[in-house]
């Protein structure tokens, strides 16, 4: 799984979207473009796509019936891109299953804190997909029982997890090989309606650690990454 999320532009004028691909570039996203519907549709079917910044007005079919046909299918967050600016179009947009709507003119840092904000509420933030009906994660010498809530090693020896060690084991099998700060980790945990953890992050994945590490001083499952986080290093399947 890519760590850098993949932010899909569909907007018909070639100078903006240009624009905004080279910004989003710079932030540090994977940017994919479109200039209409069937554009759009092709990227979609081509790879994975974290968000979609879509524009209302298009040649052919309009935003808000894009974004419709996408809802009916995908929980990809959008972002609606509009000039026009009356509360009506905001409403309606975002009735259509819009995450947010941006009026133009903006800037491009605004649009990335845009991005950013929604990144977190939606794919950061335990939006209901095709992983709620796993019944299992393995990984290393591990099978994760999601029901059950152990963990069960090579042998049948089961470990019981705390509430806190489910969560923050759930999350970080659910995202293989993807970089995730602290924040990131409170705000999946707290849209799972998990209990707030009463310690910091980095206790509970010590605790994590001593449970699934061979050797929790020399972890080669949870890695923490300098400055940025953590980072589950090891190859998931799901059953």
């Amino acid at each position: 799984m890519q760590s850098v999320p993949k932010i899909l532009i569909v907007e018909d004028n070639r100078e903006l979207r240009g624009l905004i691909c080279r910004s989003l570039k710079k932030d540090g996203y994977r940017v994919a473009e479109a200039g209409d519907g069937k554009s759009m549709q092709r990227q979609l079917d081509e790879a994975r796509v974290d968000l979609v910044v879509l524009d209302i007005m298009l040649p052919g079919q309009d935003g808000l019936t894009l974004c419709r046909n996408l809802r009916a299918k995908s929980s990809i967050p959008v972002i609606f891109v509009s000039a026009k600016d009356d509360d009506l179009d905001k409403v309606l947009g975002l009735k259509m299953g819009a995450d947010d709507y941006l009026t133009k003119p903006f800037t491009m840092a605004e649009l990335s804190a845009r991005i950013e904000a929604v990144l977190r509420r939606t794919e950061f933030g335990g939006v209901k997909d095709a992983n709620d009906d796993v019944d299992g994660y393995r990984f290393d010498r591990w099978f994760f029982d999601v029901d059950r809530r152990e963990l069960i090693e090579s042998g049948d020896i089961v470990v019981p997890l705390s509430t806190s060690e489910y969560e923050l084991l759930r999350i970080f099998v659910e995202r293989p090989q993807r970089v995730m700060s602290r924040d990131q980790l409170l705000d999946l945990t707290r849209g799972r309606d998990a209990t707030v953890f009463d310690r910091s992050v980095d206790t509970q994945i010590s605790r994590l650690r001593r449970k699934i590490e061979a050797d929790s001083r020399h972890p080669q499952i949870i890695k923490t990454v300098w400055g940025g986080g953590y980072v589950f290093a090891v190859d998931v399947s799901s059953s």
